[in-house]
């Protein structure tokens, strides 16, 4: 046992006990309703209940102990053909695991558990009150006796009257050899820990190159050393081919025999520097990669629950479901491992929800009545593709256009022009969902926005394809690992950046020729769509930006719907970068997500992509993007300026009109943490913001604001549909000069207080 496993108190390695052995159970039953259940299945299930018995024994839990010894007098039972294992009884079986875990964290109620242990002390009359399979017989005392003698002889067998501390973790009795093996093979390690490996090991990464620049400098030595012998070389010669006395002779030949056996000494250390050189760069990439290595965990283990789930999810909604899994060896980073679960686990619900059909309806469309729905995990170019399929209805493209339209998202003639791509894009935004009412199965008034924000905030992407009446496809791409990062650097007001490539859409070298202007915004065309072009040196503030050339280098970011052209100043090329966080006292630095070290050791930032399209949109809604070949500066626009901050598109556009038509300036933020980038990037005479925003509240917004020495002074407006008095008083607590409802856009209201904070715009146009 390790050092790790010492410091558990015997509670916590019973819970790590009915964990493991509950993991073996809830497949092992599943299986069992899917297919005629084997001797070698019965047998592992017996174990695992055997085995949660014994430890439930040692730290005297008896309920435990009572709830296993009934569930491995079943599975005995149908060892010995006994009893017949279907559906009703399965269900029981099942509670009877999840039972098991609520002990173990001392979650139990003791009258159910009575109720439960009784169910399963007769689960054969149970079968038979629900007519499960003909012919079946009642169980009788006959055969309780001779199940308990059979049990009996087990217990005599496995010797677990007393059981020993190694057979909470194994149910097979094994020699003391093969717990020193087990021993030195398995050792638990922090999280903490493996981060902080594997960040020193992208230091000796880094280190190990250090020798590189030496060797080089004397390879120049060398070089500059056989110029000066060769140039002995020729005064000796000299020396010889003249009068010269004796004494300069041997000088002379003195001096170029120990010139030669210096560059040969040089040679031979400059030899054994490269050798080293190369050894610690290999020592150093083999550390890194075990380092990672170690992270690394099947697929399998964030997959344990979901066969359990779908069973249950699909019985709840009257449907007959079969789950496979496909890449259970794939290896994939622990910190991976514990983010997607929850995003898998939706994308699951939701096909079982929406996509797929009821066993009658998928009869009358010509299908087997039983559902597939396939979840695979692969390595694929270096990231790890995972795939949600099932075989269902498929999204209703006219019905997804129409809810859309009904939205207020498009009007009906660009919904028409949408594709088939770009409408499944809608899927992912905020608040969207295809459903009146909300559900506990799959959405609960969510919607897959969470999947896509969790995925984006792992640098990875997601996709959705479906066909009519034969499925839909859930598309993740996702890092390896968050250790590591694959990135494209750039240069950028002469420093080197990092890209993750995940997030880069293309790069291309732009010709200037190709840009052009609408509505004040320079674009491209890219395909069929117009991307806008921005500097990056003036997003990441940058006094001035170099004259760019004939050519542009230009990195497209974002999405089918949300693309931006990124200039850059040149492509330095493609690294694998060792990802090191900014320290938590920086707070959030704006366009910025973390940090690593090249291989020269020089450090570089990691671009934050979706923080620098926000950015860029509110640049663009300002009409403050620089543009190419600009030669005369661009007047500024008149009207005094106001940052509109919600999360809804409807009421930012409500806000936005209204002001703007009264001769306001109106910049725009989704959120509170946009809001609070654009302020600190620019001058507001007023800003106003809604309460509920992901990332950072109202509330948290406006004491940013306040407690901000160049900011405090800015007046600040809450509108907000909460109109309680609680929530009026937070408001004002929290810094705001005005707290409005939204119920008030009917009316002046929102311009009368406007003009009491700021007054007038200064032009109003005609």
């Amino acid at each position: 046992m390790s050092d790790d496993l010492a410091n558990f108190s015997m509670l916590d390695l019973f819970r790590l006990e009915v964990d493991n052995q509950a993991g073996i159970l809830n497949q092992g039953l599943l299986a069992l309703e899917q297919h005629e259940p084997t001797g070698q299945q019965l047998e592992a299930l017996m174990r695992a209940a055997h085995s949660i018995k014994g430890a439930a024994r040692m730290v005297d839990i008896e309920a435990a102990v009572k709830l296993a010894h009934a569930m491995e007098d079943c599975f005995v039972a149908a060892q010995q053909g006994a009893l017949h294992l279907e559906t009703r009884q399965i269900d029981i079986l099942l509670e009877g695991v999840d039972s098991l875990v609520a002990i173990s964290k001392g979650e139990s109620d003791q009258e159910q558990l009575d109720q439960l242990i009784d169910q399963i002390h007769n689960i054969e009359h149970f079968k038979h009150q629900e007519g499960v399979g003909p012919g079946t017989d009642p169980a009788s005392d006959e055969h309780c006796s001779d199940t308990d003698v059979v049990l009996d002889a087990l217990e005599r067998r496995h010797s677990m009257t007393e059981p020993d501390p190694a057979a909470m973790q194994v149910p097979q009795p094994r020699s003391e050899a093969d717990e020193e093996t087990a021993a030195k093979h398995a050792v638990r390690v922090s999280a903490e820990s493996l981060n902080r490996l594997v960040a020193l090991s992208g230091e000796v990464r880094v280190e190990s190159r250090w020798l590189q620049p030496f060797a080089d400098a004397l390879q120049q030595v060398k070089h500059q050393q056989s110029e000066l012998i060769s140039l002995l070389d020729k005064l000796n010669d000299n020396l010889y081919g003249t009068s010269g006395d004796e004494y300069s002779r041997t000088l002379a030949s003195e001096i170029q025999s120990k010139a030669n056996r210096c560059r040969h000494l040089l040679a031979d250390r400059l030899a054994e520097l490269d050798e080293y050189d190369r050894r610690m760069h290999g020592l150093g990439n083999r550390l890194h990669s075990e380092v990672i290595a170690s992270r690394m965990r099947p697929f399998a283990d964030v997959t344990r629950g979901f066969p359990r789930m779908v069973r249950d999810v699909a019985r709840q909604l009257g449907k007959s479901v079969e789950l496979k899994i496909e890449g259970l060896t794939t290896q994939v980073d622990r910190d991976v491992l514990e983010r997607i679960e929850a995003p898998l686990n939706h994308l699951l619900r939701n096909a079982l929800d929406h996509g797929i059909e009821t066993p009658e309806q998928r009869r009358q469309a010509g299908k087997p009545e039983q559902a597939t729905l396939r979840l695979a995990a692969v390595h694929s170019s270096g990231m790890l593709s995972i795939r949600v399929e099932d075989d269902g209805r498929g999204v209703d493209s006219d019905e997804l256009r129409g809810r859309i339209v009904s939205k207020g998202m498009v009007n009906e003639t660009m919904a028409a022009e949408l594709s088939e791509a770009e409408l499944l894009e809608f899927l992912f935004l905020p608040g969207f969902s295809t459903r009146n009412e909300v559900t506990e199965i799959s959405g609960r008034g969510v919607g897959l926005d969470v999947v896509h924000s969790t995925v984006q905030q792992m640098r990875g992407m997601v996709r959705a394809t479906s066909e009519p009446g034969q499925g839909t496809v859930f598309h993740l791409q996702l890092p390896l690992t968050l250790s590591v990062l694959r990135a494209l650097l750039v240069e950028i007001g002469g420093e080197p950046y990092a890209i993750p490539l995940a997030r880069i859409d293309r790069t291309l070298k732009l010709d200037v020729s190709q840009v052009q202007s609408l509505e004040g915004r320079q674009y491209f065309t890219l395909g069929s769509q117009h991307v806008g072009l921005v500097f990056s040196a003036q997003i990441l503030g940058y006094p001035s930006h170099p004259d760019p050339g004939k050519y542009l280098p230009v990195v497209v970011l974002g999405e089918r719907l949300h693309r931006s052209g990124l200039v850059v100043e040149r492509f330095i090329g493609e690294r694998n970068l060792v990802v090191h966080p900014l320290d938590p006292r920086l707070g959030k630095i704006q366009d910025i997500s973390a940090a690593a070290l090249l291989d020269n050791g020089d450090p570089c930032l990691i671009v934050d992509v979706d923080d620098m399209l926000r950015s860029i949109d509110i640049l663009a809604a300002g009409g403050r993007l620089d543009r190419i070949h600009d030669t005369v500066s661009q007047p500024v626009p008149e009207g005094k300026r106001i940052l509109v901050v919600d999360d809804s598109i409807t009421v930012r556009e409500v806000e936005r009109n209204m002001l703007a038509a009264r001769g306001y300036q109106v910049d725009v933020a989704v959120d509170g943490m946009d809001g609070w980038n654009a302020v600190r990037m620019d001058s507001y005479d007023l800003v106003i913001s809604d309460i509920d925003m992901p990332r950072m509240n109202g509330f948290e917004f406006v004491k940013l604001i306040k407690q901000d020495e160049r900011l405090s002074s800015t007046p600040v407006m809450i509108v907000s549909y909460k109109d309680r008095e609680e929530d009026r008083q937070r408001g004002l607590e929290a810094g705001a000069d005005y707290y409005l409802t939204k119920g008030s856009f009917h009316d002046e209201t929102l311009i009368e207080a406007v003009v009491d904070l700021i007054g007038t715009a200064g032009s109003i146009p005609c």
